[in-house]
């Protein structure tokens, strides 16, 4: 892959990071806001009913943010856009759907498909 689209998807997966982040720095600062409020039982119903939601976007975003990582690692060490499984190159559509993508979209629906037949 040419070193100019190698910057510009190291730039969306910065970006995106960044967004996490800052998405998860208001999260915690909601949680404590929440938390030195005081109010009658619906409103710490609608606050139970948030975090749980909140908790569910963090856990996401956590493993979104480790898949990232394992991108910008990959972009170091020169193997970015390769699928893990194959060897072959990712295609260039689905690293712009999904800039940390590890598998190309016939290993994809492989890993897929063997998720299901464990479950």
């Amino acid at each position: 892959m040419h070193q100019d689209k190698l910057e510009s998807f190291k730039k969306v997966l910065l970006a995106k990071k960044d967004a996490i982040l800052e998405h998860n720095a208001q999260h915690q600062s909601n949680v404590e806001q929440m938390r030195n409020t005081k109010g009658d039982e619906a409103d710490y119903a609608t606050m139970s009913v948030e975090n749980t939601l909140e908790g569910s976007i963090f856990q996401k975003h956590h493993q979104e943010l480790e898949y990232i990582e394992v991108a910008l690692e990959k972009i170091e060490n020169g193997v970015y856009g390769v699928c893990e499984m194959c060897g072959e190159p990712i295609a260039h559509g689905r690293l712009k759907a999904k800039p940390y993508a590890k598998y190309c979209i016939v290993c994809r629906e492989i890993v897929e498909k063997d998720l299901k037949d464990k479950v």
